[in-house]
């Protein structure tokens, strides 16, 4: 098995997600070792959730899942890329499919892309 410094990232390290077919960059998310170690096992991408505090497989709530094709890792053992099958279309929760829909372009914002789905129905609080 192979072993990640995950003690070098305070106990989570930068996962980048590329789509498998198209090598488009959808995001960027942390693992733990658990939640490395569940995406191994499960072969669907799983993330450590700063914010909750929690394990988060991508798509559980909004359906948009990922599924693991490839794994790679940078030559510290302290990087992962995922290289997966979007399902559902949209990586960002914001609906984008991907979370690098904002292009700087003379010091502006502008965003690029369209949404794949409405946020405000897949997260109601």
């Amino acid at each position: 098995m192979v072993e990640l410094d995950f003690d070098k990232g305070g106990g989570l390290l930068p996962a980048i997600v590329q789509d498998y077919e198209t090598k488009e960059i959808l995001m960027l998310a942390y693992m733990n070792r658990q939640s490395w170690l569940q995406t191994i096992e499960t072969k669907k991408a799983t993330f450590w959730s700063r914010t909750r505090n929690e394990l988060w497989v991508k798509g559980e709530t909004s359906g948009n899942v990922q599924l693991v094709k490839e794994i790679r890792i940078d030559c510290d053992n302290d990087a992962i890329l995922l290289m997966v099958e979007q399902i559902g279309g949209a990586a960002c929760h914001t609906g984008y499919a991907s979370c690098f829909h904002n292009k700087v372009s003379h010091g502006k914002t502008e965003v690029i892309g369209e949404k794949v789905f409405n946020p405000e129905e897949v997260y109601k609080k």
